[in-house]
């Protein structure tokens, strides 16, 4: 058991923070014993007895003048800490210790931990305020200069790690369903279902300068195949014909989806009303933001999609600024679908601090909007679903890969050989940490222009091997919550076996969580945890 003495102020970001790291803990109580002291900023912790006491703080504390722990240095802007194969930004207050405890400031012969041993208790000093850094993450997020980076997986990597190497065994719920490696969410923004409904306006020239003149200079310079150069031209010839009925309209592709995808069930975000452009951040409207079609024009194919089991989200407009236009949005989906629970995801990534809250008032079941438009990775720093601290239920699924970010020339501009690289890495970070990987592949990402499909299908085959569980945004969620519903009821090592309580929300048809034990002789052990089978038992030898 973990005990947490923090400033009250924390409250909110350390209980979210410790359903993301999913391990018994409370806040301490004196009349209670504890195999873990976890300390932030200022305190008399001497007195309070445990195997291991962690404090972590970016400033000087009088704490380690009675430790007489040796601070090097002190910095208020960002640094990169690294620890084995970790990087982690730091982006508020660090000091820096005498000491060789293998965490150490990038660039700098300096380390960011100091640990020291005396009758029985481990001290570790970290020189970062740990739950700074994951209010920061939550709230702020960010740079994109770090977005490849997990950095709040690689705080609890860390914590974990400190804790383990003490000598104390820990038990987690890892954010991964039982007998799966990482979590898949397949989800598509439908922006543009038909190329028909675009005449002479911006987005049809635009089309055809990519198709004609775009693919051409692709193919000079090696970025653009010959077939997929002929496949453009050919679309463009075929244009006036689409127009006039005579020729399949190319940008429907929602058949294809359902193809290629063959049962993983998707999630399409689709835009409530027709030639809406919305508020941007500064009250005035854009209106290259408005789409040509409304919900109730696609509601034969959502029809469709539902019935191959599929998920119909809101591609929002003004829900993350305005509750009642978000009740509206939300509304309007509902109505076409009779499902009462709708998440949302915001058309072109419109977001800003207040609006988990305005999201929740609307009534959304959860957002997918965090994430960047021009680059992939991790805006909150984390692979996992989260609550917002400003919000009681909603719940923030973050967008990690988008096509759009990883092709467009004024973002990544990447070849399909590097966008295999870029997604690959995000593939490997969430089968290492756990978590989601949530893919935003727009819907007429396979058509013409574009025809990113080859490297969609690529990216469907390296989650399958890498053992994903493919679910609907919906289904994701709704997994999170189940394992947010767990409760640690007690916990005991006795004669070698770890015993454990564990209740948890039963009567869903989602996967089973797990038990994890980190240390030991077997460094870690899963064990699933089932409705029927909710009190767990590990032995180790």
């Amino acid at each position: 058991m973990i005990g947490v003495i923090a400033n009250s102020s924390e409250r909110a970001v350390i209980c979210e923070f410790f359903e993301l790291f999913k391990t018994p803990w409370e806040f301490f109580s004196s009349d209670r014993s504890y195999e873990v002291l976890l300390c932030a900023g200022e305190g008399n912790y001497g007195q309070h007895a445990a195997n291991v006491v962690l404090v972590y703080a970016g400033r000087k504390l009088a704490f380690d003048t009675a430790a007489k722990i040796e601070i090097v240095s002190q910095a208020k802007g960002p640094r990169m800490l690294s620890c084995k194969q970790f990087r982690i930004p730091i982006y508020g207050e660090s000091v820096t210790f005498v000491g060789e405890t293998g965490v150490v400031v990038q660039g700098e012969p300096q380390d960011a931990a100091s640990h020291q041993q005396e009758r029985g208790t481990h001290v570790v000093r970290i020189g970062y305020d740990l739950f700074g850094e994951i209010r920061t993450l939550l709230t702020t997020g960010q740079p994109e200069a770090n977005a490849g980076v997990p950095a709040l997986e690689l705080h609890i990597a860390l914590l974990r790690e400190l804790i383990v190497a003490c000598g104390v065994l820990l038990a987690e719920i890892p954010p991964v369903p039982a007998g799966y490696r990482l979590i898949a969410c397949l989800t598509h923004d439908v922006d543009h279902p038909y190329i028909r409904l675009h005449k002479f306006d911006h987005t049809m020239l635009g089309f055809l300068y990519r198709a004609v003149f775009g693919s051409l200079i692709g193919v000079l310079r090696g970025r653009v195949s010959l077939k997929d150069l002929l496949t453009n031209w050919a679309a463009a010839v075929k244009l006036p014909f689409v127009h006039l009925g005579l020729a399949k309209d190319f940008w429907n592709d929602f058949d294809r989806y359902v193809e290629l995808e063959d049962g993983l069930h998707s999630s399409f975000f689709v835009i409530p009303f027709k030639d809406c452009p919305g508020q941007n951040g500064g009250g005035t409207v854009s209106q290259w933001r408005a789409a040509r079609y409304g919900a109730v024009d696609l509601a034969p194919i959502i029809r469709q999609l539902m019935s191959a089991g599929c998920e119909i989200g809101v591609h929002g407009i003004d829900a993350w600024c305005d509750s009642s236009k978000g009740r509206e949005e939300l509304d309007q989906i509902r109505r076409i679908t009779g499902r009462k629970e709708v998440g949302i995801r915001m058309h072109w990534l419109y977001f800003e601090e207040q609006s988990p809250a305005t999201l929740e008032r609307a009534g959304a079941d959860y957002d997918s909007t965090i994430g960047y438009n021009r680059t992939v990775g991790y805006r909150a720093g984390t692979t996992q679903a989260y609550k917002p601290l400003s919000v009681e239920r909603l719940l923030e699924l973050p967008l990690h890969i988008m096509d759009t970010a990883l092709f467009f020339p004024r973002y990544l501009h990447l070849s399909s050989v590097e966008a295999r690289e870029q997604i690959g890495r995000i593939v490997t970070n969430a089968a290492q940490f756990g978590g989601v990987v949530t893919v935003n592949w727009h819907d007429r990402s396979l058509a013409p222009d574009r025809l990113w499909g080859c490297v969609y299908v690529n990216m469907l085959a390296e989650l399958k091997c890498q053992g994903a569980w493919f679910a609907t945004a919906a289904q994701a969620v709704s997994w999170f919550r189940k394992r947010r519903s767990a409760v640690f009821e007690n916990i005991s090592l006795e004669s070698g076996k770890l015993r454990t309580k564990i209740v948890c929300k039963a009567g869903d048809d989602l996967p089973d969580l797990q038990l994890r034990l980190h240390g030991g002789p077997q460094m870690h052990q899963d064990v699933a945890i089932t409705p029927v089978s909710s009190e767990c038992t590990l032995t180790y030898p």
